[in-house]
């Protein structure tokens, strides 16, 4: 079966648990396959070689452009489109069938119309998957002819660091697919709070920064930007992804995850709080 005129980059940095899967769930696909990892310390880099990734190094220089933009620019260039894959992230066999139904002419010289496609995460909290309490969707496959991430004034926030934060790539036009990416974290619970702590530090400075984070905003698809400005945002996100979602359907695991999203809210208020303090 011809593979589909793709790269695949998976950026990484001790995914040592999850790399094989997701390596495995594209290597025969697609043209390439490339691990762009930032100094694991793990086994990441070479459990990837062994499933015939191509492995390339990065160290981030402080400025822009950081990670995935420069993928965009360097990890194989000769291929327009790039889909970008977490280390915990695998192709889905339906998600695989539509690729395979819009790229399957493109090599012929038609050109694939849309500038990027938003993907839909079937997302994994805490060993489970989660059918209802969620709504994340990656602008992760990419024309890199066409498509470029944002950067906003936010190189001296905490929380990101070589990472893009949570804004998508600027591209028009751009699709939704119907079928999603398989999102399972193989990690401890305990590395989605820490990570998620991380990622709080960064949204209280944007709180306190208002002029980045109107940058932002207007980077974020239509339903981040409403919630952008949304009030009571802890118990907004609670209503939304136990009560609006039917998060209740996913049992115990759709009540844990509504609260962790709640606290994680709340966490980024409380941040913001303090700073504003100590700045007054």
């Amino acid at each position: 079966m011809r593979t589909l005129p793709l790269v695949v980059v998976i950026p990484t940095k001790n995914e040592a648990e999850n790399i094989v899967p997701a390596v495995r769930s594209v290597i025969d696909h697609v043209q390439h396959v490339v691990v762009v990892d930032s100094d694991s310390t793990d086994d990441t880099r070479a459990l990837a070689k062994a499933e015939g990734a191509e492995v390339v190094p990065y160290t981030w220089d402080g400025g822009y452009p950081k990670k995935k933009q420069w993928c965009l620019e360097h990890v194989r260039p000769e291929t327009a489109w790039v889909l970008f894959l977490d280390g915990d992230e695998m192709l889905s066999d339906a998600l695989l069938a539509e690729l395979r139904r819009i790229f399957g002419g493109a090599t012929g010289g038609r050109r694939v119309r849309p500038a990027a496609f938003d993907i839909p995460l079937a997302y994994w909290f805490a060993g489970r998957r989660l059918r209802h309490g969620h709504t994340i969707v990656k602008r992760a496959l990419l024309d890199r002819t066409r498509c470029r991430f944002p950067e906003p004034d936010d190189l001296a926030a905490p929380g990101m660091g070589e990472q893009e934060g949570h804004y998508q790539p600027l591209a028009d036009p751009v699709v939704r697919l119907g079928a999603p990416l398989e999102h399972r974290d193989r990690d401890p619970v305990r590395t989605w709070f820490a990570r998620h702590n991380r990622y709080s530090d960064w949204e209280a400075w944007l709180e306190c920064h208002p002029e980045v984070r109107e940058q932002i905003r207007r980077a974020k698809t239509r339903q981040g930007r409403l919630f952008h400005r949304a009030p009571l945002k802890p118990l907004v996100s609670f209503a939304y992804a136990y009560v609006y979602k039917r998060g209740f359907l996913d049992g115990r695991a759709g009540l844990d995850y509504a609260v962790a999203m709640s606290l994680y809210r709340w966490q980024i208020g409380l941040k913001a709080r303090e700073l504003r303090s100590r700045a007054g």
